[in-house]
Order: C-alpha cells, then structure tokens, then sequence
C-alpha cells in the first residue's frame, strides 16, 4: 500500500509538463508516463543512479532486465546490434507494443543494471505521443517498466499510479488512459530462432507474417523465460569470496561501507556510505572492472544487508559466484 499522506504531483501533458519532464529526467529524477501499453516510472537509461532508483522505487526483488524506451528505432540502433530479423519487425510494429532483446552494440550508453549485467538490452520505440515527447525533452533514452509497486497490478492511468506508488515519483504525466492496457510483447533474438519471452500487445500470429515462425519461452536455453534466469549469466571470469571479512593478498576486494580492511591487491566500494542504492547502481559495472583474470586469483566480496535492494545485490552475487 502507500502512504495515504503522499501527494505525487499529477500534470496534464502539455508541452511545459513534457517539458518539465524531461528537466527533471535530466536531472536524475523518475517520471511516470503514458505509453499504448501500460503507464510507465521513467529514469535515464544510461545512468546507473537513476536505474537503481526505479528498482528502489518499485520494491522490485530482483534486478530483472528492464525495457528501454526510444524516440525512433535510429536511436536505438546506437545501443542494441539489429540483424535481419530486427530491421524487419522494427519497420513493421515500430513504433508499437513489441519489445526486441537484442546484443548490445559495442559502445552502448546503456546503464549495466538495466541489462542487469547481461550482453543484451531490451528496446522498444513506444506507439505514444506523449512518451517519445518526453524521451527527446530528456535526451536520452528511458528505462522504463511499468509505474507500480512490484506484485502490484500494472497501471493504466494516472490515478493508478499515484494509487500505487505515491510521491515515490516526482512527476505523474496525465495522458489519458492506456490504448493497449497491457505490457508490450518481448521477442527474444539472441537464440538460433525468435523466441517470445513474454506475451502482450502484439499477438504472435502478427509477428508470424513478418518474420515466419517464432517459438514460445519454454524455459530451454533457445528461449529463457527471463534473460535473467540462467545462472550462468552472472558468472565471472574469477571465482567470488562471498562475506569476506578480509581480503587475501592475491584478491580484489568489493567493499561495501565506510570501514574497509586493507590488504587486497585492487579494491573498489559498492558505496562508502553503506547506501544499498548506490550500491546497486554500481554493481555489475565494479565486477566488470575487477574481473581481470591474470592480475588477481578471485574476487572478495564484503557483506551488502539482506534489505531494499541489498536482497536483489546478494541474488545477483550468489548467482555470479556460482561455477557450476
């Protein structure tokens, strides 16, 4: 439930309330807007902070892929490798209710948490008006799943929002409610045949006359029900010391708080100030930077609070210190 007090701040979308938008998106901030599909809680897709603020935000448990949203499907073209798959369903249902899971391309300005560590991302160019309006008064891209608490029923109107989520959100656009009313497709391109990895507002048979035959997610390795839930996915190239106390000489060491053992061969904190936000917004960016096999025998790993988002930062670890 939330806060009967909270009184999140609901504007009409005219063009100074899309214009305030983008001021705020700018400036770290998350904005819930109108898309055909479902209401969506808005931050900058290429800053870590902003992304771990709408998983804070949401309550969400895990640090689940989010979808990033475009103006056009050129700008996404930055970010994500289209093939000839891609290209074909982009000019068919872009803009539209179909999300592509696709490689990231090799200078993606895309947050880390957002592909939750992955080598892909999720890209969508949104069949609204008002939601690619906001996008180029932001001037980047937006991850931006839907505008709820997690668990919660998807919104599909402003009054669902502010229900939902209350002034975790700085701004509410009104646009009226969804078209759709449900999230969009997601059509996975990263196994040896298309794989719809969620239903939604683009039937199958729809992408089946541009593309020829797509398989359903059946959990297999062609086609994982969530481009997070193959452990696999998070393992490092160096093995991981979970709840070290103290690192080994032949480590590095990722911290978390403001008292730190010396001793490690390189060193880098999650966040000084003990803030599992922070924490999370730097995570799958600080692995990747330690993960140097050759240069230190494993990675140590101090503990991060089972609470808030330190629940989805120990999934995440367990997982990437799983070798299987």
């Amino acid at each position: 439930m939330s806060d009967p007090s909270a009184t999140p701040r609901i504007l009409t979308a005219s063009p100074d309330a899309v214009a305030e938008a983008g001021r705020l998106l700018r400036a770290g901030k998350l904005v819930a807007l109108p898309t055909e599909t479902v209401y969506g809680l808005a931050g900058d897709a290429t800053d870590e902070r902003a992304v771990a603020a709408i998983f804070a935000a949401k309550g969400r448990p895990q640090f689940n892929p989010l979808i990033v949203h475009y103006a056009d499907a050129a700008e996404a073209r930055h970010d994500a490798v289209f093939n000839e798959t891609a290209d074909a369903l982009a000019r068919r249902f872009w803009p539209g209710p179909l999300t592509l899971v696709l490689p990231r391309a090799p200078n993606c300005r895309i947050s880390l948490l957002a592909s939750a560590g992955l080598d892909t991302v999720a890209v969508r160019v949104p069949a609204h008006d008002v939601a690619r309006a906001v996008i180029e008064a932001a001037g980047h891209p937006l991850a931006a799943p839907s505008a709820n608490l997690s668990g919660a029923v998807s919104p599909t109107s402003a009054p669902h929002v502010a229900e939902s989520l209350g002034n975790k959100v700085s701004l509410i656009l009104d646009g009226g409610p969804c078209r759709v009313g449900v999230e969009s497709t997601v059509v996975g391109l990263s196994g040896k045949t298309p794989a719809i990895l969620r239903p939604g507002g683009l039937a199958r048979e729809e992408i089946e006359t541009a593309i020829g035959p797509v398989i359903e997610d059946d959990g297999s390795e062609d086609a994982p029900r969530s481009p997070g839930r193959l452990v696999r996915h998070y393992a490092t190239r160096l093995p991981l010391r979970l709840g070290a106390v103290e690192p080994r000489r032949e480590e590095a060491l990722l911290a978390f708080g403001p008292s730190v053992p010396s001793g490690a061969r390189d060193m880098l904190n999650l966040s000084a100030a003990g803030d599992v936000v922070e924490a999370a917004a730097n995570l799958f960016a600080m692995l990747r930077v330690l993960d140097r096999p050759g240069e230190c025998a494993g990675i140590a790993v101090m503990t991060v609070p089972e609470q808030g988002l330190g629940r989805a930062i120990n999934d995440r670890l367990r997982r990437a210190a799983e070798r299987g």
